[in-house]
């Protein structure tokens, strides 16, 4: 959902893009996803491109810069799904205005459909992409030393059972018409469930010393676009950090299709940048930690912060793929 106010701020920050005088603007509102970030089409008789308002809270200057920094990087490396970044009239890659950085970018071609839609070879495709998008960064920033998605988890862990431990419990809808009314507390009955796995799991990779590079760190379906089996684009880099590549194909695999694939994409991705065993296995424990403390993160953003969503349906859709995930375990 788009306001007239953040459409009429939209306008004007056009004004500080030459090539984008006389626009279109087709607002967008968040485009499914969850972020609080918005974005508009931008439409003009050269091409399209892409306007995001990133919320109050995203990636501030320093880090923004870094993380276009990175995506020129891997533009130059020859990966067209990654989206070119539009310099405004002082030269920089994104501005500030009414509290929020604004960005633009090349529009992608393709639909986010993988969830929707998903199939073998498409997730293999986009394995493959996220391969080469590894590679481009390993060759700029790298090192070595414990896996960063390990010590976050149990990060969260410790702070989410400090929540439950202090009695606190989520206030379920009454309504059976919301949304979230039946995934909600199957949620939280799958979380009690199954929270202690989470630090047994965890506490062999605390110590272990792995390569770490720049990864998206949130790369799921709704960030692939595809026209058939082949990746047009892979969008939304603001969770970007220094990590171990596991993060992201745990992300990206557990999104999609939980064990379905999971073999097929992982040799696609290793053909382009091997994994070793110990990697592989890391990315299974990543991807189910990730999954039950993903679970326990809505409860928390729901029932505890008390955060809105302008699509509770779209909510409650993605709980529910996590819910269904959990129940098989």
């Amino acid at each position: 959902m788009s306001s007239p106010s953040i459409d009429r701020t939209a306008q004007a920050v056009l004004s500080r893009y030459p090539a984008l005088q006389g626009a279109r603007l087709i607002p967008l509102g968040n485009r499914g996803g969850f972020s609080g970030a918005r974005l508009w089409r931008v439409q003009t008789p050269g091409g399209d491109f892409c306007l995001r308002a990133w919320p109050e809270d995203g990636p501030g200057p320093e880090r923004l810069g870094w993380i276009h920094h990175l995506m020129a990087a891997a533009r130059r490396a020859g990966l067209s799904f990654v989206p070119t970044m539009l310099t405004s009239c002082d030269g920089a890659t994104h501005v500030t205005v009414m509290g929020r950085r604004w960005e633009v970018s090349s529009w992608l071609s393709g639909e986010a459909d993988l969830g929707a839609n998903p199939d073998g070879k498409r997730l293999t495709a986009a394995g493959v992409a996220l391969a080469h998008l590894h590679s481009a960064w390993a060759q700029i920033e790298g090192h070595s030393g414990p896996c960063p998605a390990v010590l976050r988890r149990l990060h969260a862990y410790d702070a989410w059972l400090g929540l439950v431990r202090s009695g606190w419990q989520p206030v379920f809808p009454a309504d059976p018409l919301d949304p979230l009314f039946r995934w909600a507390r199957l949620a939280w009955e799958a979380v009690r469930r199954l929270q202690q796995r989470i630090p047994v799991r965890l506490a062999p990779w605390v110590d272990r010393c792995l390569p770490l590079q720049p990864c998206l760190c949130d790369v799921w379906h709704a960030h692939v676009l595809l026209e058939g089996t082949t990746v047009t684009g892979i969008v939304d880099y603001g969770s970007m950090k220094v990590d171990h590549v596991a993060v992201d194909l745990a992300r990206l695999l557990g999104s999609v299709a939980g064990d379905r694939w999971r073999e097929d994409a992982l040799k696609a991705y290793g053909v382009v940048r091997p994994l070793a065993e110990q990697e592989q296995a890391l990315v299974a424990v990543l991807d189910e930690t990730g999954a039950i403390l993903g679970t326990a993160n809505w409860l928390r953003w729901l029932y505890h912060e008390g955060k809105r969503y302008d699509d509770l349906e779209r909510v409650a859709q993605h709980l529910g793929c996590l819910v269904r995930r959990l129940e098989r375990w």
